[in-house]
């Protein structure tokens, strides 16, 4: 009777087993901070939290975000425990400066993965302005003051030599900003935002759009002092400018607290480059996804989970 007990619970303990999915392990629970409900990283996030807590033991809940500064200031709060950030905006959390100049630099998260590419976007109606240089003088919008967007174009136009005082600053979101183009009320606006980006596509129904490029001296020079941008081409046909458009990009990064456990941030990690096809097809993003790219983040270190992962596919990443 003994023997048999025996046999059946070390069965019992086989097929408890094999019904955890290869290469994941049994982990908690995750609350993901995203975006806004019409945003990107709302829509995707969403996807990538089903998509993980189907694949493997660890579960994902998506929630509504409130932009890369709430998302990190609430990770390092403890309200959640994963969250996207923009790549730039992580930076100044890490370094305590910009946005974080006044609170101090945020030493309890490190990088999951990289995701997709957000472009700096000079978006104009007026086909005069041709350089950021052409933006002296002109009438501009540069985000929220002190918002990721605001800090982006900054940086732009100081590649160029401009500051804040050299334009006619308007503060405005995106809407308001592409609003004010159509009305004439502004000459131009920085939108920071994967193309193509509704505003700037809702704009383009009502008459021709232009996008300003970068030229190569100056954006190697942006990317030089703040690195975390990287050059991007963004084509003719998304806008249907007349030209492809050079500019540069900050990267739509998922973060986590250095207290989650390694399996959850491996279980994340690898249950979404395993399954980049289904990841794929269930939303656009899916179709940037790349180990090059996720591994690109230097100014951060990686937790130790997300390491692990990308140390089977080869990659060393700087670890936390």
């Amino acid at each position: 009777m003994r023997k048999l007990l025996t046999l059946l619970i070390a069965v019992a303990m086989v097929a408890s087993l094999a019904a955890v999915p290869s290469r994941a392990f049994a982990a908690g629970n995750l609350t993901f901070a995203t975006g806004g409900e019409a945003g990107t990283y709302y829509a995707f996030g969403t996807v990538l939290a089903q998509h993980v807590s189907e694949k493997t033991p660890t579960s994902v809940t998506a929630i509504v975000g409130n932009g890369s500064q709430a998302n990190i200031e609430d990770l390092d709060a403890g309200a959640v425990q994963i969250a996207f950030a923009q790549s730039d905006v992580l930076s100044y959390a890490a370094k305590g400066v910009n946005l974080f100049a006044e609170s101090g630099a945020v030493e309890s998260f490190s990088i999951a993965s990289a995701l997709y590419m957000e472009q700096v976007q000079i978006v104009t109606m007026n086909p005069d302005i041709k350089t950021v240089a052409d933006l002296a003088g002109r009438s501009v919008s540069i985000g929220a003051s002190g918002s990721g967007v605001y800090f982006n174009a900054l940086d732009v136009l100081g590649a160029y030599g401009l500051t804040e005082s050299d334009i006619k600053a308007q503060y405005l979101n995106f809407a308001d900003s592409a609003d004010s183009l159509k009305d004439g009320k502004i000459d131009a606006a920085f939108i920071v935002a994967g193309a193509p980006t509704t505003a700037i596509t809702d704009l383009a129904t009502g008459g021709q759009v232009y996008l300003v490029s970068l030229d190569d001296e100056h954006a190697d020079k942006l990317i030089e002092t703040s690195p975390y941008y990287s050059k991007y081409t963004i084509p003719a046909d998304v806008y249907g400018t007349p030209e492809d458009i050079t500019t540069v990009a900050v990267g739509a990064v998922v973060i986590v607290r250095d207290d989650v456990a390694e399996e959850d941030v491996y279980n994340f990690v690898s249950s979404i480059f395993e399954n980049i096809d289904e990841v794929k097809a269930a939303h656009a993003k899916g179709e940037e996804l790349s180990l090059e790219f996720a591994t690109s983040i230097t100014d951060v270190p990686y937790h130790p989970g997300a390491a692990k992962y990308f140390a089977e596919k080869g990659i060393i990443v700087q670890v936390k």
